[in-house]
């Protein structure tokens, strides 16, 4: 009833016009026209007032849908434990509402306006229906015969743009570990892939969008053309100049913007209304993302073993054979000439390093700060490329995947996400890892009272609320589980205490095939090292601790007086050029043992009496 308002409205605006010119202005009666024109607002009130009516019924119309929608979402999200629901309840559900009532207002506005302008075209002269009715009627056949691939289209297009929001979802967080591992290639391919499915998804989107234009343009705009065309025509067939003014009232100002809400409408807004109801009432068919995430850079594998002892092969001469004798194993890593500046006019940090270091070595990297020690673990892990030289991980090239599927490198600040413990520390596996051979490698690394206090390698783990330390071991946990044989410690193990990074060192070095490079802040890691590499700037040392202390000035310097602490006091660590040790973590026992530094200001700052944490004297600490 209140829609026959607008179709009353309708009707008013190209007839009270026509009327207005054929009964009153053209015959000199002004009374008749401007009665007629008041006719013609008068219809706009009962219009507008039929609208706001109509508004309420489609509330009723829309909000059982609302609710029925809200019932499937809450009963998946408490029934089924769905994370999803939340999204789903707050705003999926609220957008097919919206959508829903938009829809409904659009196809019901576009029928009822059709109705008044036809009815009125006819009631102002008959033919006028021939020249705005046939292509009225192939515009709205266009649209409706492109409105399922065309929704089919949107729905691919907002597919793809939503796996490729959720890969890189997934990457963004982890790009230090995509570095470290390697995995640029892999996952600049697979986020390409993702990008150039989004773009063909568009593509195809906008061709059929031209298709949406197409029968806007034939059927709101040829009417004008044709009108305006056929204007000698009509009016030499009995159309009054009102009727003809009538008609171009109805398509200019009705049923243009009618048909234009509805192929807006229904073409965008309704294949969006598609996929919220399909993801809402149908939550078990989802698109499956790729099991693309980052597991072990670009395909950690068990590196390339040595042929099997007493492998043979034929000698050309029926049954001889010839003993294939093994090949020698390549070293776990070999630096060549290398030389590496940060920026073509900078200093060299490192130039024309030799090194050569065989498979299940240990070494420790020290000097002072800022000489090159994190730079030779990036270059290591092909996250930093050299000026110059080679460098091969297990006879690999750096960068290479194979290379890169034989090292882990854990770097000072501990990368760990969202999710249980056990996903963390299986993170650089292909395949979930046993819960035994999780506890195995966290009882290894120290990792267990972590684990016992969470709950279990099930437990879920929020990095937040995570010490520095703590974070530290669930990232040498990882590291420790990962196939790669060469472990890359750069400072990995800096907020642990000295028992701690003991712990956590030998665990690795310990590890069967395995190679252990770390990057030392204390001399204990120096001392545990089969060998010890000292950089200062072009000038390097290698060999042993105690060849190291005879022959090399600056690791004499580094060392200082250092020796066994007593028991519950602090060992110094390796400060940067610095002879007394300066101990990052103060330990239990360390104030007023007399004999060590806690670098709790600047490092060198020369301190006044008043300045230490207790505010009282220093007292010869």
């Amino acid at each position: 009833m209140w829609s026959a308002l607008e179709t009353a409205q309708t009707f008013l605006t190209g007839y009270a016009p026509a009327r207005a010119l054929d009964a009153g202005f053209l015959r000199g009666r002004a009374d008749v026209g401007l009665a007629w024109l008041g006719a013609a607002g008068l219809g706009v009130v009962l219009g507008a007032y039929g609208t706001a009516r109509v508004y309420a019924a489609v509330a009723a119309l829309v909000e059982p849908l609302r609710d029925r929608l809200v019932r499937r979402v809450v009963e998946r999200g408490v029934r089924r434990a769905d994370g999803a629901a939340l999204s789903g309840l707050t705003q999926q559900v609220e957008i097919a509402r919206d959508t829903f009532a938009g829809l409904v207002m659009v196809s019901r506005a576009f029928v009822f306006t059709a109705a008044g302008a036809l009815v009125g075209l006819f009631s102002l002269a008959p033919v006028l229906l021939l020249v705005v009715g046939p292509p009225l009627a192939a515009g709205v056949a266009l649209f409706a015969a492109t409105l399922r691939p065309l929704a089919r289209r949107q729905e691919a297009f907002l597919a793809a743009d939503e796996a490729l929001a959720a890969r890189l979802g997934e990457v963004c967080p982890g790009l230090r570990d995509i570095t470290a591992t390697g995995a640029q290639a892999r996952i600049a391919a697979d986020t390409g892939t993702r990008v150039e499915a989004e773009l063909r998804a568009a593509r195809s989107l906008a061709r059929f969008g031209v298709l949406r234009v197409a029968s806007l343009a034939v059927g709101g705009q040829l009417p004008i053309v044709l009108l305006l065309a056929a204007a000698p025509w009509l009016l030499a067939h009995g159309v009054t100049t009102g009727a003809l003014v009538g008609a171009l009232a109805y398509v200019t100002q009705s049923l243009l913007p009618a048909l234009r809400n509805l192929v807006h409408g229904l073409g965008t807004s309704g294949s969006r209304l598609t996929v919220v109801l399909r993801r809402l009432t149908t939550p078990d068919v989802r698109d499956a993302p790729d099991d693309g995430r980052v597991t072990r850079g670009d395909g950690h594998g068990a590196p390339d073993g040595p042929a099997a002892p007493g492998a043979h092969a034929g000698s050309g001469r029926a049954g001889s054979t010839v003993p294939v004798p093994a090949p020698a194993p390549a070293p776990a890593l070999t630096l060549s000439s290398v030389a590496f500046a940060y920026g073509p006019r900078a200093a060299p940090v490192i130039d024309g390093l030799d090194l050569e270091l065989p498979a299940g070595s240990h070494l420790a990297v020290v000097g002072p700060s800022g000489i090159g020690k994190s730079t030779l673990t990036a270059l290591v892990a092909g996250v930093l490329a050299p000026s110059r030289g080679t460098i091969r991980v297990l006879g690999h090239p750096v960068p290479s995947a194979a290379a890169a599927a034989r090292r882990v490198l854990i770097p000072q600040e501990a990368y760990v996400f969202t999710g249980t413990l056990a996903d963390n520390l299986g993170h650089l596996r292909p395949r979930p890892v046993p819960e035994r051979e999780l506890l195995a490698a966290a009882d290894a690394v120290g990792l267990t009272p972590l684990v016992e206090a969470l709950g279990g390698p099930g437990a879920e783990v929020d990095p937040a609320a995570l010490s520095a330390g703590e974070r530290q071991l669930i990232a040498l946990a990882r590291a420790y589980l990962s196939p790669a044989p060469l472990a890359l410690l750069d400072e990995a193990t800096c907020h642990l205490d000295p028992p701690a990074e003991e712990r956590a060192e030998r665990a690795f070095a310990g590890r069967p095939g395995g190679t252990l490079v770390v990057v030392a802040h204390r001399i204990s890691s120096a001392r545990r090292a089969d060998r010890v590499l000292v950089m200062d700037g072009r000038e390097t040392a290698y060999g042993t601790h105690d060849e190291l202390l005879r022959s090399s000035d600056l690791y004499r310097e580094l060392v200082g007086s250092w020796g066994p602490a007593p028991d519950g006091r602090s060992q110094p660590a390796l400060s940067p050029g610095y002879a007394d040790g300066v101990d990052a973590v103060a330990g239990a026992g360390l104030a007023r043992d007399g004999r060590h530094v806690v670098a709790h200001g600047p490092v060198r700052q020369v301190e006044a009496s008043g300045d230490l944490r207790d505010g009282g004297p220093r007292g010869g600490e």
